[in-house]
């Protein structure tokens, strides 16, 4: 279930063929999911990879920026984004205690794939939210199996949503979360790039759940909360991968990053002293940028670059707010009943009930 198949159409723009962050030519999605029980735990969590350029970004570096709204939470790999303005690495998403074990993972995966003695090191940028209310994040329970079945599953096309790969065990505005993705492709006279997003979507309190900009989240305080006996409404975070082919430049991937933000608030998100909120954008549109992290005499000393005229760059902003608000709904739609360990229960929010609670907002579609 996703907005658009219940008749929620967010924002003016056109979404892509997919209306996932795939449409982006190049970009590939993997998930490996956990959904078992170890030494009578309830373990509900996993990876989800993206990969730039069809796993090929150390060859073909991207340029890259983020964004950071707000800081409770982690990442591996932003520092040198920042300083170099360089993604030459998948990158992964997961839950908060195993950030450690997926990098060193992909570190690995990558000096055994590429077996040359030139390439001097490995930055991998991995990122996280928490989903300790219904998996036993304690146990640190995702491995390399777990990163190495992502990567082996990235693939172009439809990008599996809800309680898939990081995904699985998260909760979004009280409701089942998780995974969600969408596009934007802009016309022809605005450049015909695509925004790609996708969403780790752990964040929110119901009251505040925005759908058109209507106050759907008030209409639903019916549906008990999974918060209502332990934790805090609005705690974990959500993190927002945005991939686009247009030609910008670190600087300029940095400020698409900070569109996200609109997106999130447009949601009713955003505004947790309890959530981490971290953004990275990503840019191929630049396709000739020289191999990185290689200790190499040959390579050219400078490179010609494109970039989009920053009067020309607005739309870009624009698509990046609508394809961000539209991936946090897809995300709890995707999203399916699951309980915590305990037996209480966290509700996906089913299409028919959105719908009757945006009718008694007003909302008329």
């Amino acid at each position: 279930m996703r907005a658009r198949h219940i008749g929620i159409t967010l924002g003016l723009g056109t979404p892509g063929e997919l209306n996932a962050i795939t449409d982006v030519p190049g970009v590939r999605v993997g998930h490996s999911t956990l959904k078992t029980r170890i030494d009578g735990k309830q373990v509900r969590t996993g990876v989800t990879v993206i990969q730039p350029r069809a796993g090929e970004a150390r060859q073909q570096p991207c340029f890259a920026g983020y964004h950071v709204l707000n800081g409770n939470g982690d990442a591996t790999g932003l520092e040198w984004i920042s300083e170099a303005g360089l993604l030459t690495t998948p990158l992964a998403i997961t839950n908060t205690h195993s950030i450690g074990i997926v990098r060193d993972t992909l570190i690995a995966l990558e000096r055994e794939r590429l077996q040359d003695p030139a390439v001097y090191w490995c930055m991998p940028v991995v990122m996280e939210t928490y989903d300790g209310l219904l998996n036993d994040i304690w146990g640190q329970h995702v491995g390399p199996e777990q990163v190495r079945d992502a990567i082996d599953r990235a693939e172009g096309g439809p990008v599996q949503e809800g309680s898939v790969g990081g995904g699985t065990g998260m909760i979004c505005h009280e409701f089942k979360g998780g995974i969600g993705s969408a596009s934007r492709r802009l016309p022809a006279e605005q450049g015909g790039w695509t925004v790609g997003v996708l969403v780790q979507a752990n964040h929110g309190k119901r009251q505040e759940l925005r759908v058109d900009g209507y106050p759907v989240g008030r209409q639903l305080l019916d549906i008990p909360s999974p918060f209502a006996e332990r934790g805090t409404p609005g705690m974990g975070s959500i993190v927002v991968i945005l991939a686009t082919d247009a030609p910008l430049l670190p600087h300029q991937c940095q400020r698409l990053a900070q569109r996200a933000s609109i997106g999130i608030a447009r949601t009713g998100g955003g505004t947790e002293d309890s959530s981490g909120d971290l953004f990275l954008a990503f840019a191929t549109g630049n396709r000739d940028l020289p191999p990185a992290d290689y200790a190499r005499k040959d390579l050219p000393l400078s490179s010609q670059l494109d970039m989009v005229n920053n009067d020309h760059i607005s739309p870009l902003f624009c698509a990046a707010a609508e394809a961000v608000e539209e991936a946090i709904i897809n995300a709890i739609l995707a999203g399916e009943d699951m309980t915590t360990d305990d037996g209480l229960l966290v509700p996906g929010l089913k299409g028919d009930v959105l719908l009757g609670a945006l009718a008694r907002t007003g909302w008329a579609g």
